[in-house]
């Protein structure tokens, strides 16, 4: 199986960065996806048909995410978060939705507390999100531990390689997985932890601005999920005034372990779940 070649990865330059984005056809409603981590815009590939039928698709690399540049101040949730709404207003998107899966999870809900109205709708969750944290396995480490010294001298395609062979039920295309491990070669992927590392420090004011959020959000979170618990979804269900909920039969990596069931939900949300939320 080789890529989809309705994504075709291009390279802009962004408030001074080097981003890797692809874009679909035009369409009457926009929607930015942010790349999950250690992943791509690649990530959407099974997805990208469905989603981009009706609406007009701007899918990123983060900043330090993918093959995008970084800029250190930029890797956490709060700073990333000013940075989509930038890219929102680089391509002209006035109002679009936003889907920001594990990353972008934060850095979505931080953008949409901080600019009211300026986002549509957001589809998060696989993301931290709970205080306090709640995470396991290696991801947990990468958060919480005193120093992240001994990946320095690891190939980040050693890590990644590891965290993608803990998807469930999906063989990734040969050139789709080259892609993610060429994104985090070399000290790339160590570099990329500082984002997850300024948890501890973000995500308890993301929690205290919860309440006041005025966009609709869907969260979708795996039922098996070893890396983020749905713990954290229905922390986030709990707080938002306005978002739905929805737990499927995946692991960590929904959007890629169940496709369609995701594409399903967000294209439902997108055509008018969103309002009745």
């Amino acid at each position: 199986m080789a890529k989809n070649q309705q994504i075709t990865p291009r390279f802009r330059t962004i408030d001074g960065l080097n981003i890797r984005y692809a874009e679909s056809a035009p369409r009457d409603a926009d929607a930015l996806l942010l790349s999950p981590w250690p992943e791509s815009v690649y990530a959407f590939d099974q997805m990208w048909p469905q989603l981009s039928a009706d609406t007009h698709l701007v899918a990123i690399d983060l900043p330090g995410f993918g093959m995008s540049q970084r800029r250190d101040k930029m890797m956490s949730p709060h700073a990333m978060g000013e940075f989509v709404v930038r890219v929102a207003d680089e391509f002209g998107l006035e109002q679009p939705h936003v889907v920001g899966p594990d990353v972008g999870t934060g850095t979505a809900l931080f953008a949409a507390a901080d600019h009211p109205g300026r986002i549509r709708s957001l589809v998060v969750g696989s993301g931290a999100s709970s205080v306090p944290i709640t995470l396991e396995g290696p991801l947990r480490d990468w958060v919480l531990s005193d120093s992240i010294d001994e990946y320095r001298d690891v190939d980040g395609r050693e890590i990644v390689s590891q965290a993608l062979d803990t998807i469930e039920g999906y063989d990734l295309p040969g050139e789709i997985r080259e892609d993610y491990l060429t994104s985090y070669e070399g000290d790339r992927f160590v570099e990329s932890m500082s984002y997850a590392r300024a948890y501890p420090e973000d995500l308890p004011v993301l929690r205290d601005r919860l309440p006041q959020l005025v966009t609709p959000v869907e969260i979708i979170a795996g039922r098996d999920d070893r890396a983020v618990p749905p713990s954290n979804a229905e922390f986030l269900h709990d707080r938002l005034p306005h978002s739905k909920l929805d737990v499927i039969d995946a692991a960590h990596f929904t959007w890629e372990e169940a496709p369609s069931t995701y594409a399903d939900l967000v294209t439902t949300w997108w055509g008018g779940g969103f309002s009745r939320v």
